[in-house]
């Protein structure tokens, strides 16, 4: 069963809100599949399957179909979260960055999948136990990183930036960041201090990029809820025993986008719906959660913001 979240708490891929980075993969597993013209993650698959939660590797790797299990648009917004950031990335080192960091990285397979310049140091920092896994998982899969893949065990609410300077990471040189899926699983005072500190540990030339969600209106997060708890009850049907609305953080928080900008990242912005409309692809529907109003946001750090 799934705990609710609080101050302090821990996970692995098969618990709490590590479970939402499985289903993430496996919604990437559906949306490779699916169509591999737009995005396509060949790891995905096979790291649900090895997490081992046999409702979702029974979808990763096709045994049943989506249709009844999951939303197409949660497939749909698979597969442009994972062309948003793939396209983040390759800019950003086409550009000349040369070192990346994945922030709550799960199962990212992009230092095995992207092709990263040569040189290029990519980071990724998760749970301790997260991060042991993968690593061991795509070793008996016998993949290879693409860049020289450096990892952190720790946990983004503690003092995560000395266990990346430990594994090599150098604030004087410009940084590509991407804190994907990840903010909402924050509390708003935690979130704001990972913003602030990306901003500290960033030299001039960096880049970022994330999700800005707006902030609730009244009835937003009960019906949220909701929402979430309905597609708990699906996938219980399944077998799999999910609790998606107590993994997430509620309330007012700061918007990302803006605080971002405040912090002196020149931005750019574009939402799901747009992005879905763009790539031909399945509307929201009623939109009960209103996915479609999340931005995914990225820019670049022209000066330092602060003395």
């Amino acid at each position: 069963m799934t705990s609710t979240r609080q101050d302090g708490d821990s996970w692995d891929l098969a618990s709490s809100v590590g479970t939402t980075a499985t289903g993430a993969a496996a919604a990437r597993a559906v949306a490779t599949r699916q169509d591999r013209s737009l995005f396509a993650d060949p790891f995905a698959a096979p790291l649900v399957r090895a997490v081992g939660i046999e409702a979702l590797t029974r979808l990763a790797t096709g045994e049943v179909a989506p249709d009844g299990v999951i939303d197409q648009a949660w497939i749909d917004i698979a597969k442009i979260r994972g062309k948003f950031y793939d396209d983040f990335f390759l800019d950003a080192t086409g550009a000349g960055i040369t070192q990346a960091v994945i922030l709550a990285s799960g199962l990212d397979s992009r230092a095995y999948r992207l092709p990263w310049p040569t040189g290029t140091v990519v980071y990724e920092l998760d749970q301790p136990q997260v991060i042991a896994f993968k690593t061991r998982a795509l070793a008996d899969l016998g993949a290879e990183p693409t860049a020289d893949r450096r990892v952190a065990g720790v946990d983004l609410r503690d003092d995560w930036p000395a266990a990346l300077r430990t594994a090599g990471f150098d604030p004087a040189r410009p940084t590509a960041w991407s804190a994907e899926g990840l903010l909402g699983y924050l509390p708003p005072e935690a979130q704001d201090r990972l913003l602030d500190t990306i901003t500290e540990l960033s030299a001039p030339g960096s880049r970022v990029a994330t999700e800005s969600k707006p902030n609730p209106r009244p009835g937003d997060e009960d019906r949220t809820k909701e929402r979430l708890n309905r597609i708990s009850e699906s996938w219980r049907a399944q077998g799999f025993d999910a609790d998606m609305a107590r993994v997430r953080y509620y309330g007012e928080r700061n918007e990302a986008a803006p605080y971002l900008t405040d912090l002196g990242w020149v931005l750019d912005a574009t939402s799901i719906r747009d992005l879905l409309a763009a790539h031909g692809l399945s509307s929201l529907g009623d939109d009960d959660m209103r996915m479609g109003d999340v931005l995914y946001v990225s820019g670049d750090l022209p000066m330092r913001s602060r003395a």
